[in-house]
């Protein structure tokens, strides 16, 4: 019996030595690409420029709202404020006659009376996804022919307008998304898990991003901004034809890409404000960002396991225990705070917890793994599950 479980112990020391190999040379490549990530953020502010526009249209932009959000005001007042040489609308929707955020569209109309704004409330459903519908109610009231999609926690800067009339402007061109930063919430009683929101943003989602357009590994299209012509839009089916999809964005930018047009993406950014409160919260948006990105490119997704560095060496020394292996650990904190540097620097983060990045690093990794667990998502406080089509199918009412 000894013997036997001295077998035992032996093969289970192999299992685990080997787990923890893998996990340091997994780590070493993540190591890599950081390194990789951040000649790629470097070598894209020296080339990014945005040639002005020969033509400025009159522009609407759809702001789909729902419920009062931290910092709604100041997000939507910065669309008010556009240095732009041509008309702008700016139509707003809701669904429920009694949303707050009506209150603050009031407020705006008030305090911007030069500026064309209309309310649109309509709960008529046309799909799934509650945004989608919002848009397809909202649209009948755009009265220009370039349409501008901006979700309501985004902050733009003055000459947003003109970079992507300047993008939209160039032949061949169909659609216009932003790269976009992260930015906690103001106000909020338990910023960290903001901040920890924000630091998703800056430190993964942007890094890879651009590592994915260097290399011709991504198509993007991101919801915060979306620009196209009406033609365009009524050339794919309009926003009907992606009422039940969860990743609405990334399906519409592939729609465009379908009829022979380009997505463009200007060298401006716009920044994303996060609102998330609670631990709860936080993993639930994490996990329904996740998930959209698994459903939209799975093998893409599971590739992204390399990107996880420090996660991996602190993995290969739990299963492993210390060795002269470890000091990967060390490795993969230089290069992640190299690449978080070249991002601070880049693309002007208020970077003010030099932590966020390696801290940040831990979390995703365990996002990551847990999206592997299941297909719902919670989403403006509803459930939804992904059918394997990967549109959306409604489950139920989410946990407050």
């Amino acid at each position: 019996m000894d013997e036997f479980w001295a077998q035992a112990a032996d093969a289970a020391g192999t299992v685990f030595y080997t787990a923890a190999v893998v996990c340091y040379a997994a780590a070493l490549l993540g190591c890599v690409y950081a390194l990789v990530a951040a000649w790629v953020v470097r070598s894209f502010t020296r080339s990014a420029t945005t040639a002005p526009a020969t033509n400025y249209p009159a522009v609407t932009i759809l702001k789909p709202l729902h419920g009062l959000e931290p910092n709604l005001y100041a997000n939507l007042a910065s669309f008010c404020v556009q240095d732009y040489p041509s008309v702008v609308q700016i139509v707003f929707g809701v669904a429920d006659p009694a949303d707050p955020a009506i209150g603050v569209v009031h407020e705006l109309m008030a305090d911007f009376p030069d500026t064309e704004m209309t309310l649109t409330i309509n709960g008529g459903r046309h799909g799934t996804n509650a945004k989608v519908s919002n848009l397809i109610n909202m649209v009948a009231n755009a009265r220009h022919e370039v349409l501008v999609v901006s979700d309501s926690d985004i902050i733009a800067e003055p000459d947003y307008l003109k970079n992507i009339a300047a993008e939209l402007d160039r032949p061949g061109v169909g659609l216009v998304t932003c790269l976009y930063r992260g930015l906690a919430a103001t106000g909020n009683s338990t910023q960290v898990w903001a901040r920890l929101g924000a630091a998703a943003i800056d430190y993964h989602l942007l890094p890879g991003v651009l590592v994915g357009l260097k290399f011709g590994l991504a198509t993007p299209c991101f919801g915060p901004t979306m620009a196209l012509r009406r033609e365009t839009l009524d050339s794919i089916g309009g926003f009907e034809s992606i009422a039940d999809q969860l990743a609405d964005d990334y399906v519409l930018g592939a729609l465009v890409r379908r009829t022979g047009l380009t997505v463009a993406i200007p060298a401006a950014t716009v920044t994303h404000v996060c609102t998330e409160r609670s631990a709860r919260e936080f993993f639930q948006h994490e996990l329904r960002w996740a998930r959209t990105i698994r459903s939209v490119d799975p093998l893409g997704y599971a590739g992204l396991i390399v990107t996880h560095a420090l996660p991996l060496a602190l993995l290969g020394t739990l299963l492993g225990g210390v060795a002269p292996a470890s000091f990967i650990i060390v490795v993969a904190l230089a290069c992640r705070f190299a690449l978080q540097f070249e991002l601070d620097r880049a693309f002007n983060l208020r970077s003010d917890v030099f932590w966020a990045g390696p801290v940040r690093d831990v979390l995703s990794f365990a996002v990551f793994i847990a999206s592997f667990f299941g297909r719902s998502v919670e989403w403006r406080g509803h459930r939804y599950t992904l059918r394997p089509d990967n549109t959306l199918a409604y489950y139920g009412e989410g946990k407050s």
